[in-house]
């Protein structure tokens, strides 16, 4: 029996075949459009992956089962709440811990969970459809893209090994706080569960809390800030650096350029950041004033590793110096290490700046550090991610600044904080209108990948020229 006389004695057998190559076929197009934007765009692959994860979330924090008291959460509270936890932000402008249902939170924490690996998700998939595509140099573009850490240059492996560090990390955290919690009086699910929360909130460096006073009930208890510590320091490294921890340990030799600078630059940023936050806070009556030496320390401490994008804190940001609030500011902008999961503009982009600087106030006409130049291209980037940052954060500032009519102070600081998806807040966020509000959502998202989408697409938009016009040198300065 032909094909054509099985059909006309049964039609019905061959319809669903049909349908089910109809949606083939969609399946098939929807793959063939990806692989040209990664192709083509692989900074617009990048933003439509994390702006399609941001409307998943907000359609689930915007359920009833979301909020506590059983009614639909509105349209800008569920955005930035989900575009915060995507982004590992931590500003809020309603209380997790009150307004949101136990699913509600869950929702929150897989957002952080998923926001955490989205650089390095994106990343491996790039990588793989360059490889897929490009062949060796494609291969060569994403082992680049990657600090040449090792096994991350290896595309097959890079997400299961980026996974298994993220539990691991995180598990450890957790073993470390629910004993605590237990000791406190917790039941015993409840202590897990805010094990887990802080320990995955920390390492991702978000800065939600499932408690309505935060954790300053625990600005002493050094058995609970020691692990939020940890885990934000080691969250604001990133994975390239973890990596090559595990690899060589602390063998300094072994190190690659960008694991010497991002650690360097990092402890660097932590000890003068404690020194100042204790100088300039040490006599303030409203924040650690009243405390003795040890507590003043440990505050100051904890201030500075949390100012690079961790978002717990342990005082209230309005009750501190201006000068404080001000250096606040420096320290959110400059961020954690690249690839990692806190914002800013990123320690290294920091440290090939200033090399620059030293190198031209040397008369050297190479950047040099450790034995190795840094091109050209690099330092061009650095310069682009400061500048687009710069803009980002004066032109969000200004927005908010005309619906708000907040002092700059205020304004400025929440600003920088949510570009640099911090999380430090002086409340400005739960007292903003919805526009004010849908302006910081944008900030967020831009500020999580914004400057690396910026800094790929200046990396991989390489293209031959056959010609250079003569150079002419205008006046600097």
């Amino acid at each position: 029996m032909t094909e054509s006389q099985s059909r006309l004695r049964n039609p019905a057998s061959w319809q669903p075949a049909g349908r089910e190559r109809e949606g083939l076929w969609i399946f098939t197009r929807l793959r063939d459009v990806i692989d040209d934007i990664a192709n083509t765009s692989p900074a617009r692959l990048a933003l439509s992956a994390f702006a399609s994860v941001c409307l998943v979330f907000t359609f689930l924090l915007s359920l009833p089962i979301s909020s506590a008291t059983g009614t639909a959460t509105p349209l800008h509270e569920a955005l930035f709440t989900a575009v915060s936890a995507v982004c590992v932000t931590g500003l809020t402008v309603v209380s997790t811990a009150v307004h949101w249902s136990f699913f509600g939170q869950v929702v929150i924490l897989v957002g952080i969970f998923v926001g955490g690996l989205g650089t390095l998700t994106l990343a491996s998939l790039l990588a793989l459809m360059v490889s897929k595509k490009l062949g060796v140099r494609g291969k060569l573009i994403a082992q680049e893209a990657m600090n040449n850490a090792g096994r991350l240059g290896e595309v097959g492996t890079l997400l299961r090994i980026v996974i298994t560090t993220s539990v691991v990390i995180e598990g450890a955290l957790a073993l470390a706080l629910v004993p605590r919690f237990l000791l406190l009086g917790e039941p015993f699910w409840q202590a897990v569960w805010h094990g887990v929360f802080y320990s995955i909130s920390s390492f991702n460096n978000a800065g939600f809390t499932p408690h309505s006073d935060g954790i300053v009930p625990y600005e002493t208890d050094l058995w609970i800030l020691v692990p939020l510590m940890l885990g934000v320091f080691l969250g604001s490294l990133g994975f390239p650096v973890v990596m090559v921890l595990q690899q060589n340990g602390l063998n300094w030799k072994k190190w690659n350029l960008h694991t010497k600078l991002t650690i360097q630059v990092s402890l660097i940023l932590l000890a003068a950041g404690t020194v100042l936050w204790a100088l300039m806070e040490w006599d303030n009556p409203r924040t650690i004033g009243p405390m003795d030496f040890g507590d003043k320390i440990t505050h100051s401490l904890f201030a500075s590793v949390m100012t690079r994008s961790g978002g717990f804190n342990l005082v209230e940001q309005n009750h501190m110096e201006s000068t404080t609030m001000l250096l606040t500011d420096a320290l959110m902008f400059a961020g954690g290490g690249s690839a990692s999961t806190a914002g800013g503009i990123k320690v290294t982009t920091i440290a090939v700046m200033f090399l620059a600087i030293a190198a031209e106030a040397r008369g050297d006409s190479d950047v040099k550090v450790y034995g190795r130049t840094i091109p050209q291209g690099t330092m061009r980037v650095a310069i682009s991610v400061i500048v687009a940052g710069a803009t980002l954060v004066s032109v969000s500032a200004f927005l908010l600044l005309q619906i708000s009519g907040q002092s700059l102070d205020r304004v400025l600081f929440e600003t920088i904080s949510a570009f640099a998806t911090v999380g430090l807040s002086t409340n400005l966020s739960a007292e903003l209108p919805p526009s004010g509000v849908y302006v910081l959502a944008v900030l967020m998202f831009a500020g999580r990948v914004g400057t690396v989408t910026l800094a790929a697409g200046l990396a991989l938009r390489q293209r031959s020229q056959l010609y250079h016009y003569p150079e002419e040198r205008p006046i600097i300065g």
